[in-house]
């Protein structure tokens, strides 16, 4: 077919693990730059004169403090489903930077290279991964609270997540044609690292402008800005 031929040639591998690479990371860059600094806009610093938000009245936590409560908090609405994510979470972002042969082309686009990962450890923890992505389908699938509000743009967000790291593992264990596997698992890593700045995937970022930044955001370290 024409499309496999183009996808397993020699164009599309250089262009996969080179133009596009720092493409993606521009866009990576610029984009989340841009919407950190947009929610900063819309913030305001914090001045100790204010009204303490009524959650954080409740709860007695001390404005721009951590608090121990409240760091249970986030665990304790739901403990199995806050403990996938955070595996599923953490895991997503060492894997990708932390993968050896992620760092052979990061030295080679970019010039940039980081601390590698044995290879059986970063397959545990791709099928990990792929656990998690399939616990997440099946919630929004049989779950119906989860079902009422899930749309085909969320199945396609995870998808989209989930696509490199099963590319990956074919590739890795030769399953199929091994050059498509790997232009493929290439594309999907640079759609990902792309997407971030514009789709839902961008909550990885928040999560730490929200943490870290914003006071009464289930502040783990000292929030100095409000809405």
């Amino acid at each position: 077919m024409p499309i496999l031929n183009f996808l397993t040639s020699d164009t599309m591998y250089n262009l996969a693990r080179g133009p596009f690479v720092r493409a993606a990371f521009v866009l990576f860059a610029a984009g989340c730059l841009i919407r950190i600094i947009r929610v900063l806009s819309l913030t305001k610093k914090w001045e100790p004169g204010w009204s303490i938000p009524q959650s954080m009245e409740k709860s007695k936590t001390p404005i721009g403090k951590s608090h121990f409560r409240i760091k249970l908090t986030i665990f304790g609405t739901n403990p199995a489903i806050m403990t996938v994510s955070t595996v599923f979470h953490v895991l997503i972002f060492i894997s990708p930077i932390f993968l050896l042969a992620h760092n052979i082309l990061l030295q080679e686009a970019i010039g940039v290279s980081f601390f590698s990962l044995p290879q059986g450890l970063s397959n545990i923890i791709a099928f990990i991964i792929l656990g998690c992505g399939v616990f997440f389908l099946f919630r929004r699938i049989f779950l119906q609270r989860m079902r009422a509000i899930s749309s085909i743009y969320d199945y396609l967000i995870l998808f989209i997540v989930i696509i490199p790291f099963l590319t990956g593992l074919l590739a890795f264990y030769q399953v199929y044609d091994y050059r498509l596997m790997v232009v493929l698992h290439m594309l999907s890593g640079e759609l990902v690292l792309a997407a971030i700045p514009f789709t839902k995937i961008f909550h990885m970022v928040f999560f730490f402008v929200g943490r870290f930044v914003l006071v009464d955001q289930y502040t783990l370290g000292k929030g100095t800005r409000t809405w």
